[in-house]
């Protein structure tokens, strides 16, 4: 006790003796040190051996989100070698229970509705860019109805009208824009997709009255209300940051869009010849004999538009990205064109699609090296026990699926980092078993809004699975494969520095993207 008071006695004189800034910046490092003592313990004493394994980490709350949110999926590499496939970590202070591989897209996707909960985790996010009372902002049942009323656009007589809608689109926005002009020079590829990618959906999926309304000014509207699903978001959703007060800016002035449309469709005694979604939305009525209200119709318009938006702007980019970064690619896909529609070149046609399997191998590919979202997150509403394992997650825990890592699992795609379209070829040394094996039947499922394929059983799985499968994914895919198309028919890309190298990716946002600025070196073909 003697050593003890000569020891603390000189700490607690030099203490006092310093000035009142350096005592707290004492104080605050020595209980940091304190905290960080006790939660390193707490991982080593209080294993739970019935919970998956928990990722190290030095600080309470904060746990892994700095190292997950930088690259989730080298995260999600790094830590299965570490502790297999299951395992949870600390993100902005909730327990993250972490499943991989196509057994864990199954467990966590086609969850059973009272065990899994999407609408809890995502609302804080889809609400305030969507807007109220519809996508999670409502009982899953009421959603499934939604779903069921957005897929009058989403049929096969509705693509057939989509082709050359969307091709009409590109071949404009080419010849006006500024970027474009003469015969070659360099851009920055994302943003003029983005572009290109809301005025296709908008005209294709919302008609040509909602496309008249927009220019890049709405374009950018847009933009603003896609940063709103920042992840940081899911914490600060509410707060009065830059980035939300453009959020909520843009969703306000896109709904009164809809809203001022939509009472003035109501004032028109004809409607002939206007039997587009929107129409389709104002004469519809749930099940229960309420008719859709105007404000829910604005705000469907407003995530149907989101829906085939998002995603396919960050995929077509990466799609130019690597066309530039493979110029060989790029000519084969025009040459096919030529083989397999003649070498005029006519309008592209739906059925034109279908005789371009390299066109369609490269959207394929490009998905299953970018995926557009890299997280699925359900909340869990009941114990989950793991099949095959000791683990039961609990309730308290979010269950998280990143389909991403089985698409570049070597186990399924040799040489899983190489973007290699030919792959999908049932005849290429890459071929992945999934495309040997394509005749097998896929298990369907109607979860209120028509049949889907479970899907969750396959590790190529860039459009989720489940009840909340994206059911724009044939859309997304007409969408870019006429894009691809109608681009390649118009220009040469290669790297400024004429390498193969590709650019890193960008996980600011929930959709993974090119870093920018993304350039590439651009040269119109002759003949055009």
């Amino acid at each position: 006790m003697g050593f003890l008071q000569d020891v603390a006695a000189p700490v607690s004189q030099q203490f006092s003796e310093l000035g009142t800034a350096s005592q707290i910046g004492v104080s605050v490092v020595g209980f940091l040190v304190v905290v960080v003592f006790l939660n390193v313990l707490s991982q080593i004493i209080r294993r739970n051996p019935n919970e998956p394994p928990l990722v190290f980490h030095w600080f309470p709350l904060i746990g892994s989100t700095i190292t997950y949110g930088m690259d989730p999926p080298r995260f999600f590499k790094e830590n299965r070698e570490k502790y297999g496939d299951c395992f949870t970590f600390i993100l902005l202070g909730k327990k993250t229970t972490v499943y991989l591989g196509t057994q864990g897209n199954d467990f966590i996707l086609n969850g059973k509705i009272r065990d899994v909960n999407a609408e809890e985790i995502y609302t804080v996010l889809t609400t305030p860019v969507f807007g109220k009372d519809v996508v999670y902002d409502c009982p899953n049942a009421k959603l499934m109805e939604q779903k069921k009323f957005m897929k009058i656009a989403l049929t096969t007589e509705a693509f057939r009208t989509y082709v050359p809608i969307i091709s009409d689109e590109v071949t404009t926005y080419f010849k006006r824009s500024t970027d474009f002009k003469g015969k070659s020079g360099i851009v920055d590829i994302p943003p003029k997709m983005a572009e290109i990618t809301i005025f296709t959906a908008s005209h294709a999926l919302q008609g040509k009255e909602i496309r008249d309304k927009f220019d890049e000014s709405l374009a950018a509207l847009y933009h603003d209300l896609d940063m709103g699903f920042s992840p940081i978001n899911f914490s600060l959703h509410w707060a009065p940051l830059p980035w939300n007060n453009r959020r909520d800016h843009a969703q306000r002035t896109v709904a009164k869009i809809y809203m001022d449309t939509i009472k003035s469709r109501r004032g028109r005694e004809d409607e002939a010849g206007s039997q587009d979604i929107m129409w389709h939305l104002m004469n519809s009525e749930y099940k229960n004999g309420v008719k859709v209200p105007d404000h829910e119709i604005a705000h469907m318009m407003i995530a149907l538009l989101m829906a085939g938006q998002h995603s396919s702007s960050s995929t077509s980019s990466w799609i130019m990205v690597r066309l530039a970064s493979r110029p060989d690619i790029m000519e084969e896909l025009y040459q096919e064109q030529v083989k397999a529609l003649g070498a005029d070149l006519p309008p592209l046609t739906y059925e034109d699609l279908a005789k371009l399997p390299l066109n369609q191998a490269i959207v394929k590919e490009t998905l299953r090296l970018h995926a557009p979202i890299h997280s699925i997150m359900r909340a869990v509403k009941s114990p989950m026990p793991v099949p095959g394992t000791k683990y039961v997650i609990p309730t308290n825990h979010v269950l998280l699926a990143a389909p991403g890592v089985s698409a570049s699992d070597p186990q399924y795609f040799p040489q899983p980092d190489l973007w290699e379209p030919h792959r999908w070829e049932k005849d290429h040394p890459l071929t992945p078993t999934i495309v040997r094996n394509e005749q097998e039947e896929e298990e369907k499922i109607d979860y209120g809004y028509g049949l889907v394929s479970k899907g969750a059983g396959s590790p190529y799985i860039p459009f989720g699975a489940g009840r909340h499968r994206c059911i724009g994914e044939q859309f997304a895919n007409v969408q870019l494969q006429t894009i691809v198309a109608e681009i390649v028919r118009l220009f040469k890309f290669r790297n400024v520095d004429g390498s193969n190298d590709v650019i890193g990716t960008d996980y600011a946002s929930l959709f993974s993207r090119p870093l920018e600025p993304a350039k590439i070196y651009w040269e119109r073909r002759e003949a055009n």
